[in-house]
Protein backbone atom coordinates (compact mmCIF):
# COMPACT_ATOMS: atom_id res chain seq x y z
CA UNK A 1 0.00 0.00 0.00
CA UNK A 2 0.66 3.51 -0.86
CA UNK A 3 -0.09 6.56 1.33
CA UNK A 4 0.34 10.23 -0.17
CA UNK A 5 -1.60 12.38 1.61
CA UNK A 6 -5.21 11.08 1.79
CA UNK A 7 -4.58 9.11 -1.90
CA UNK A 8 -4.25 5.70 -0.88
CA UNK A 9 -3.43 2.78 -3.49
CA UNK A 10 -3.90 -0.60 -2.07
CA UNK A 11 -1.58 -3.51 -3.19
CA UNK A 12 -2.66 -4.63 -6.74
CA UNK A 13 -3.91 -1.36 -7.52
CA UNK A 14 -2.89 1.70 -10.28
CA UNK A 15 -4.19 4.81 -9.76
CA UNK A 16 -3.54 8.59 -11.66
CA UNK A 17 -3.61 11.89 -9.37
CA UNK A 18 -2.32 15.06 -8.10
CA UNK A 19 0.10 15.25 -4.93
CA UNK A 20 -0.44 18.99 -4.11
CA UNK A 21 2.04 21.29 -2.36
CA UNK A 22 1.09 23.43 0.12
CA UNK A 23 1.13 27.04 -0.77
CA UNK A 24 1.20 26.48 -4.14
CA UNK A 25 -1.16 26.27 -6.69
CA UNK A 26 -0.35 23.77 -9.00
CA UNK A 27 -0.36 19.84 -8.70
CA UNK A 28 2.44 17.39 -9.93
CA UNK A 29 0.69 14.75 -11.91
CA UNK A 30 1.91 10.91 -10.64
CA UNK A 31 0.98 7.39 -11.11
CA UNK A 32 1.08 4.98 -8.65
CA UNK A 33 1.43 0.98 -9.45
CA UNK A 34 1.57 -1.44 -6.56
CA UNK A 35 2.78 -4.65 -6.94
CA UNK A 36 0.83 -7.88 -6.13
CA UNK A 37 3.80 -9.02 -4.22
CA UNK A 38 5.47 -7.32 -1.64
CA UNK A 39 8.98 -5.55 -2.46
CA UNK A 40 10.85 -2.28 -2.09
CA UNK A 41 9.20 0.94 -3.26
CA UNK A 42 10.75 3.17 -6.65
CA UNK A 43 10.12 6.59 -6.82
CA UNK A 44 10.79 7.58 -10.04
CA UNK A 45 10.72 11.63 -11.64
CA UNK A 46 11.50 13.60 -14.69
CA UNK A 47 10.62 17.10 -15.71
CA UNK A 48 12.58 18.94 -12.98
CA UNK A 49 13.95 20.77 -15.48
CA UNK A 50 10.90 21.32 -18.05
CA UNK A 51 12.46 21.04 -21.40
CA UNK A 52 14.33 17.97 -20.86
CA UNK A 53 11.52 16.42 -22.89
CA UNK A 54 13.23 12.98 -23.30
CA UNK A 55 12.80 11.85 -20.03
CA UNK A 56 9.42 13.43 -19.45
CA UNK A 57 7.74 11.25 -22.62
CA UNK A 58 9.64 8.26 -21.17
CA UNK A 59 7.96 8.84 -17.51
CA UNK A 60 4.52 9.23 -19.33
CA UNK A 61 4.98 5.90 -20.82
CA UNK A 62 6.44 3.94 -18.10
CA UNK A 63 3.34 5.34 -15.98
CA UNK A 64 0.86 3.96 -19.16
CA UNK A 65 2.85 0.83 -19.33
CA UNK A 66 3.38 -0.52 -15.91
CA UNK A 67 1.29 -2.57 -14.44
CA UNK A 68 0.33 -4.15 -10.84
CA UNK A 69 1.10 -8.10 -12.41
CA UNK A 70 4.41 -7.50 -13.06
CA UNK A 71 5.89 -5.56 -10.01
CA UNK A 72 7.44 -7.18 -6.65
CA UNK A 73 6.82 -3.55 -4.87
CA UNK A 74 5.61 -0.23 -5.69
CA UNK A 75 6.23 2.03 -8.35
CA UNK A 76 5.69 6.26 -8.33
CA UNK A 77 6.03 8.18 -11.34
CA UNK A 78 5.76 11.87 -11.50
CA UNK A 79 6.76 12.49 -15.02
CA UNK A 80 6.55 16.61 -14.98
CA UNK A 81 7.72 17.86 -11.32
CA UNK A 82 8.03 21.19 -12.80
CA UNK A 83 4.72 22.24 -14.15
CA UNK A 84 4.53 25.43 -14.80
CA UNK A 85 8.38 25.75 -16.56
CA UNK A 86 6.80 23.41 -19.10
CA UNK A 87 3.43 25.33 -19.60
CA UNK A 88 5.46 28.83 -19.65
CA UNK A 89 8.44 27.17 -21.57
CA UNK A 90 10.84 28.57 -19.14
CA UNK A 91 13.77 25.65 -19.56
CA UNK A 92 15.57 24.87 -16.28
CA UNK A 93 13.72 27.38 -14.03
CA UNK A 94 10.15 27.23 -12.52
CA UNK A 95 8.06 29.68 -13.90
CA UNK A 96 6.91 31.55 -10.44
CA UNK A 97 10.07 32.63 -9.05
CA UNK A 98 13.25 32.19 -11.55
CA UNK A 99 15.01 29.57 -9.46
CA UNK A 100 16.63 26.30 -10.55
CA UNK A 101 14.29 24.01 -8.81
CA UNK A 102 17.28 21.17 -8.90
CA UNK A 103 19.70 23.80 -6.77
CA UNK A 104 16.92 23.91 -3.71
CA UNK A 105 16.40 20.40 -2.36
CA UNK A 106 15.40 19.94 0.80
CA UNK A 107 13.17 22.91 0.20
CA UNK A 108 11.51 24.91 2.61
CA UNK A 109 7.69 25.08 3.23
CA UNK A 110 7.48 28.97 3.73
CA UNK A 111 9.59 29.14 0.82
CA UNK A 112 9.13 30.54 -2.54
CA UNK A 113 7.40 27.95 -5.58
CA UNK A 114 10.77 25.87 -6.39
CA UNK A 115 10.99 25.65 -2.43
CA UNK A 116 7.76 24.38 -1.73
CA UNK A 117 8.19 22.68 -4.66
CA UNK A 118 11.44 20.52 -3.11
CA UNK A 119 9.99 20.58 -0.04
CA UNK A 120 6.81 18.51 -0.82
CA UNK A 121 8.92 16.50 -2.97
CA UNK A 122 11.17 15.23 0.68
CA UNK A 123 8.33 15.35 2.49
CA UNK A 124 5.35 13.31 0.33
CA UNK A 125 8.12 10.88 -2.05
CA UNK A 126 11.37 10.81 -0.36
CA UNK A 127 9.89 9.92 2.51
CA UNK A 128 8.48 6.41 1.22
CA UNK A 129 11.13 5.48 -1.50
CA UNK A 130 13.91 2.69 -0.74
CA UNK A 131 15.32 4.12 -4.20
CA UNK A 132 15.32 6.91 -7.00
CA UNK A 133 15.92 7.25 -10.43
CA UNK A 134 15.25 10.89 -11.72
CA UNK A 135 15.43 11.38 -15.64
CA UNK A 136 17.22 14.63 -17.34
CA UNK A 137 18.63 15.97 -20.16
CA UNK A 138 20.55 18.80 -21.46
CA UNK A 139 19.09 22.04 -21.38
CA UNK A 140 17.79 23.62 -24.49
CA UNK A 141 21.02 25.26 -25.39
CA UNK A 142 23.06 22.11 -24.44
CA UNK A 143 24.52 19.23 -25.76
CA UNK A 144 25.56 15.93 -24.20
CA UNK A 145 26.75 12.49 -24.18
CA UNK A 146 24.57 9.96 -21.96
CA UNK A 147 25.26 8.75 -18.85
CA UNK A 148 24.70 8.52 -15.46
CA UNK A 149 25.41 9.98 -11.93
CA UNK A 150 25.32 8.96 -8.32
CA UNK A 151 27.08 10.38 -5.16
CA UNK A 152 29.81 9.20 -3.59
CA UNK A 153 29.79 11.69 -0.69
CA UNK A 154 27.72 9.56 1.49
CA UNK A 155 27.03 6.81 3.93
CA UNK A 156 29.19 3.89 2.23
CA UNK A 157 26.03 1.44 2.16
CA UNK A 158 24.51 3.90 -0.10
CA UNK A 159 27.02 5.17 -2.21
CA UNK A 160 27.59 1.19 -3.17
CA UNK A 161 23.74 0.74 -4.12
CA UNK A 162 24.21 3.80 -5.66
CA UNK A 163 26.60 1.92 -7.73
CA UNK A 164 25.76 -0.75 -7.98
CA UNK A 165 22.34 0.85 -9.68
CA UNK A 166 24.41 3.01 -12.42
CA UNK A 167 26.08 0.16 -13.32
CA UNK A 168 22.88 -1.46 -14.68
CA UNK A 169 21.89 1.59 -16.49
CA UNK A 170 22.99 1.35 -20.55
CA UNK A 171 25.58 4.38 -21.40
CA UNK A 172 29.48 4.34 -21.29
CA UNK A 173 29.73 6.79 -18.57
CA UNK A 174 29.03 6.39 -14.74
CA UNK A 175 30.32 9.64 -13.08
CA UNK A 176 30.99 10.11 -9.54
CA UNK A 177 29.42 12.85 -7.84
CA UNK A 178 30.38 15.04 -4.83
CA UNK A 179 27.71 16.75 -4.02
CA UNK A 180 25.15 15.63 -1.83
CA UNK A 181 22.31 18.60 -1.28
CA UNK A 182 20.96 20.97 -3.35
CA UNK A 183 19.83 18.45 -6.57
CA UNK A 184 16.91 16.07 -5.74
CA UNK A 185 18.95 12.79 -6.14
CA UNK A 186 22.25 14.42 -4.32
CA UNK A 187 19.79 14.79 -1.24
CA UNK A 188 17.79 11.85 -1.34
CA UNK A 189 21.50 9.83 -1.49
CA UNK A 190 22.43 12.26 1.53
CA UNK A 191 18.44 10.53 3.36
CA UNK A 192 19.72 7.13 2.74
CA UNK A 193 18.05 6.67 -0.75
CA UNK A 194 19.98 4.70 -3.36
CA UNK A 195 19.70 7.14 -6.10
CA UNK A 196 21.22 8.30 -9.65
CA UNK A 197 20.27 10.69 -12.05
CA UNK A 198 20.05 9.68 -16.01
CA UNK A 199 21.44 11.95 -19.16
CA UNK A 200 20.48 11.15 -22.59
CA UNK A 201 19.22 13.81 -24.96
CA UNK A 202 19.89 17.57 -24.95
CA UNK A 203 18.87 20.97 -27.11
CA UNK A 204 15.55 20.20 -25.67
CA UNK A 205 15.07 18.38 -28.68
CA UNK A 206 13.48 13.98 -28.05
CA UNK A 207 13.69 11.21 -30.07
CA UNK A 208 11.32 8.19 -30.00
CA UNK A 209 14.75 6.41 -29.64
CA UNK A 210 16.14 7.99 -26.71
CA UNK A 211 12.53 7.80 -24.74
CA UNK A 212 12.71 3.88 -25.63
CA UNK A 213 16.57 4.01 -24.24
CA UNK A 214 15.18 5.92 -21.06
CA UNK A 215 12.24 3.67 -20.98
CA UNK A 216 14.74 0.27 -21.23
CA UNK A 217 16.96 1.56 -18.85
CA UNK A 218 13.81 2.62 -15.94
CA UNK A 219 12.13 -0.62 -16.77
CA UNK A 220 15.65 -3.24 -16.31
CA UNK A 221 16.77 -1.51 -12.85
CA UNK A 222 12.98 -1.64 -11.52
CA UNK A 223 13.12 -5.54 -12.53
CA UNK A 224 16.10 -5.96 -11.67
CA UNK A 225 15.71 -3.71 -7.76
CA UNK A 226 12.62 -5.76 -7.00
CA UNK A 227 14.39 -9.30 -7.76
CA UNK A 228 12.89 -9.69 -11.42
CA UNK A 229 14.87 -10.78 -14.34
CA UNK A 230 14.97 -9.03 -17.01
CA UNK A 231 16.52 -10.01 -20.83
CA UNK A 232 17.79 -7.85 -23.93
CA UNK A 233 19.74 -4.79 -22.17
CA UNK A 234 22.80 -3.87 -24.00
CA UNK A 235 25.73 -3.83 -21.91
CA UNK A 236 28.64 -1.12 -22.05
CA UNK A 237 31.72 -1.45 -21.08
CA UNK A 238 31.53 1.25 -18.22
CA UNK A 239 34.08 3.81 -17.29
CA UNK A 240 34.07 5.47 -13.38
CA UNK A 241 34.39 9.23 -14.34
CA UNK A 242 35.32 11.50 -11.09
CA UNK A 243 36.92 14.85 -10.27
CA UNK A 244 34.28 16.44 -12.71
CA UNK A 245 34.90 20.21 -13.67
CA UNK A 246 31.90 22.73 -14.49
CA UNK A 247 33.21 25.61 -16.28
CA UNK A 248 31.14 28.72 -16.32
CA UNK A 249 30.98 31.68 -18.53
CA UNK A 250 33.38 34.73 -17.49
CA UNK A 251 31.79 37.32 -19.86
CA UNK A 252 29.23 37.24 -22.47
CA UNK A 253 29.69 36.61 -25.75
CA UNK A 254 29.83 34.02 -28.48
CA UNK A 255 31.00 30.43 -27.52
CA UNK A 256 33.32 28.17 -30.07
CA UNK A 257 33.50 24.64 -28.48
CA UNK A 258 36.53 23.05 -29.80
CA UNK A 259 35.75 19.39 -28.68
CA UNK A 260 32.18 17.44 -28.62
CA UNK A 261 30.33 15.18 -25.94
CA UNK A 262 31.91 11.85 -25.39
CA UNK A 263 35.31 12.94 -27.08
CA UNK A 264 38.35 12.62 -25.31
CA UNK A 265 41.29 15.36 -24.64
CA UNK A 266 44.23 15.51 -23.07
CA UNK A 267 45.28 17.89 -19.93
CA UNK A 268 46.45 21.51 -21.32
CA UNK A 269 44.29 20.64 -24.71
CA UNK A 270 41.45 24.13 -25.79
CA UNK A 271 38.31 23.06 -25.32
CA UNK A 272 36.57 25.97 -26.42
CA UNK A 273 36.86 29.90 -27.42
CA UNK A 274 34.52 33.05 -26.32
CA UNK A 275 34.82 36.34 -28.16
CA UNK A 276 33.19 39.41 -28.63
CA UNK A 277 30.56 40.55 -31.26
CA UNK A 278 34.12 41.76 -33.57
CA UNK A 279 35.24 38.14 -33.19
CA UNK A 280 37.96 39.29 -30.60
CA UNK A 281 39.22 36.67 -28.53
CA UNK A 282 38.27 36.92 -24.67
CA UNK A 283 38.67 33.57 -23.13
CA UNK A 284 40.05 30.38 -24.40
CA UNK A 285 38.93 27.07 -21.96
CA UNK A 286 41.89 25.00 -21.56
CA UNK A 287 41.57 21.11 -20.32
CA UNK A 288 43.08 21.11 -16.37
CA UNK A 289 43.11 17.21 -16.81
CA UNK A 290 42.63 14.53 -19.15
CA UNK A 291 39.56 13.72 -19.70
CA UNK A 292 36.11 13.83 -21.84
CA UNK A 293 33.46 15.79 -22.65
CA UNK A 294 30.37 14.95 -20.74
CA UNK A 295 28.02 18.21 -21.98
CA UNK A 296 28.65 21.60 -23.19
CA UNK A 297 26.92 25.18 -24.67
CA UNK A 298 25.71 24.55 -28.24
CA UNK A 299 24.24 27.67 -28.75
CA UNK A 300 26.71 30.90 -30.24
CA UNK A 301 25.55 33.00 -27.27
CA UNK A 302 26.81 32.39 -23.99
CA UNK A 303 26.40 34.45 -20.48
CA UNK A 304 28.34 35.71 -18.26
CA UNK A 305 28.28 33.20 -14.94
CA UNK A 306 26.03 30.60 -17.14
CA UNK A 307 27.28 27.02 -17.96
CA UNK A 308 29.60 26.74 -20.79
CA UNK A 309 31.23 22.78 -20.44
CA UNK A 310 31.44 20.01 -18.39
CA UNK A 311 34.19 17.31 -18.34
CA UNK A 312 35.53 14.51 -15.92
CA UNK A 313 38.87 12.21 -15.83
CA UNK A 314 38.31 8.94 -16.27
CA UNK A 315 39.38 6.97 -12.98
CA UNK A 316 38.71 3.24 -13.67
CA UNK A 317 37.67 0.87 -16.14
CA UNK A 318 34.60 -1.12 -14.13
CA UNK A 319 34.28 -4.40 -14.52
Amino acid sequence: MIKIDDWVIEKGEKAQGKIKITGYGIAMPATVICGVKDGPTILITAGIHSAEYVGIQAAMELAKEFQPEELKGNVIIVPLVNVSGFEHRTMSLVYEDGKNLNRVFPGDPEGTAADRIAYAIVTKLFSIADYYIDLHSGDGFEQLHPYVYYVGVVDEKTAEKSLHMARHIGVKYVVRSTTATGGAYNYASSLGIPSILIERGGHSYWTWEEVEQDKRDVRHLVFHLQGKKCHGLKHYRQMLLENVVYEYAPYTGCWYPSKKPGEYFFKGEELGELRDYYGNLLYTSIATENGVVLYQTASLNIIEDGPMIAYAAITETLT
